[in-house]
């Protein structure tokens, strides 16, 4: 059976909501360590070490075994952090009010789509697909980026996509656990939605900054 009934060892989907909500407090938290404590070359440093995290994160879930609250909290910690530098250029560039809307159409959208796809009976299992291999692109095209400047009509493309991409695996996403998970998969499963809400931020901050004539 699709549904399962959930006991005192299965995390629910209101409990992946909580600890989702607590891991943005502590990303916030962050990003005020990163505002007034952590100079910007060290921030850099640490989005290695953020790195090095999903990756650890994967490997850890492929073997069978499972991250802990503590992780999760030091990866959302140090990525509040690592966010400041790139929330401030957006400031920068298109304002702070903007970056504001911008945030706030995050929430929206992702409250909107979590609704959708918790509400439906659709599996959007047929997805995954597509989504890997939307990611795959979006990772070599921020390698591309790296060495070639991206601008005009390509830089928003790249940011529709981006959008895009993340916007299906919210969907797919909360789809996969909206019955609710084993307890010990909770703090991968909030890791893996944190992932898509801070993408879609920094994606929709690369549309208004692209729609707005200023690129990065």
């Amino acid at each position: 059976m699709e549904h399962v009934l959930v006991n005192r060892n299965t995390g629910s989907f209101g409990n992946i909501l909580q600890v989702l909500a607590l891991s943005l407090l502590v990303s916030f938290a962050g990003t005020l360590i990163g505002a007034f404590f952590i100079p910007p070359a060290f921030a850099s440093l640490l989005s290695i070490v953020e790195l090095i995290m999903i990756i650890a994160a994967v490997v850890i879930r492929i073997r069978g075994k499972f991250i802990g609250y503590g992780f999760l909290y030091a990866f959302t910690g140090i990525s509040g952090i690592t966010l400041y530098p790139i929330i401030m250029y957006y400031g920068a560039q298109i304002g702070a009010n903007l970056v504001s809307a911008s945030f706030l159409a995050t929430a929206g959208i992702f409250a909107a789509l979590s609704f959708y796809a918790y509400r439906s009976a659709r599996d959007f299992s047929y997805l995954l697909g597509f989504l890997f291999a939307g990611t795959i692109g979006l990772i070599i095209m921020g390698l591309v980026a790296l060495f070639i400047d991206i601008g005009g009509t390509l830089n928003l493309v790249w940011a529709v996509g981006g959008i895009l991409i993340f916007s299906g695996w919210i969907l797919y996403d909360v789809s996969q656990y909206r019955y609710g998970v084993d307890e010990r998969e909770v703090p991968f499963v909030v890791l893996n939605l944190y992932l898509d809400i801070v993408n879609l931020f920094l994606y929709i901050l690369r549309f208004v900054a692209a729609i707005t004539g200023n690129r990065d």
